[in-house]
């Protein structure tokens, strides 16, 4: 970004304001931000740019796992799994169940991720055989082994329940492994969303570049 666009921020406005001093000649800058600013919850090196040209750049860059959740309740929580998924550079979103769900907590993340629909688990796990991927459900039922020690496949699905009922049945007997998070307090279960977060995280502590200019 040109020196002379501005501060990250202005006063209490996020975001930069129109751009200063000659337009940059790249066909990755859009032309309507430059003009107006650009106002856009996203990382410095992608201001001005259009939509279209930050995921392709995500998408060059984009990590091995993805992200599952099931949605046979409308759950509320998949806003806040699609904004995570995007921090973490999650090769997809997987929405199994309802299609339709609440995007206010995405908080227009979803603009930049890759999402897919499957109308049941059975099509979940039938991608993930084609794929090659493994599917690793974070559930705290008997059997799972603690995700603080788990050594997570590189290229994975993390599948998440419901909040409230959890995985389904069909859901924790399709897994090829299955995860616990470690809890300490009087609380049976973690939020959806925290959880989905927390499992992510531990698939960047173990695999992703942290040496690198991409974080």
């Amino acid at each position: 970004m040109d020196e002379q666009a501005g501060p990250t921020e202005w006063g209490t406005t996020v975001g930069v304001g129109p751009w200063v001093g000659p337009w940059p000649d790249d066909p990755r800058y859009d032309r309507q931000l430059l003009a107006e600013g650009d106002r856009r919850n996203v990382v410095d090196r992608y201001r001005y740019w259009t939509v279209e040209a930050v995921v392709a750049d995500l998408d060059r860059r984009r990590h091995d796992f993805h992200v599952a959740i099931e949605n046979f309740g409308h759950d509320l929580n998949i806003g806040t799994v699609v904004r995570t998924a995007n921090a973490f550079l999650a090769a997809e979103v997987h929405v199994v169940g309802r299609r339709r769900w609440n995007r206010r907590g995405a908080m227009v993340t979803d603009r930049y991720q890759h999402l897919r629909h499957h109308p049941d688990v059975a099509g979940l796990l039938s991608w993930a055989r084609d794929a090659g991927v493994a599917v690793v459900a974070v559930d705290n039922g008997p059997g799972a082994l603690p995700l603080e020690t788990a050594d997570l496949p590189r290229r994975c699905v993390l599948l998440f329940g419901e909040e409230g009922p959890g995985l389904t049945a069909e859901a924790r007997a399709g897994a090829d492994l299955t995860v616990s998070i470690s809890q300490f307090g009087s609380t049976r279960s973690l939020n959806a969303g925290v959880a989905a977060g927390i499992a992510m995280h531990g698939w960047v502590r173990q695999h992703a570049d942290l040496t690198g200019g991409d974080r």
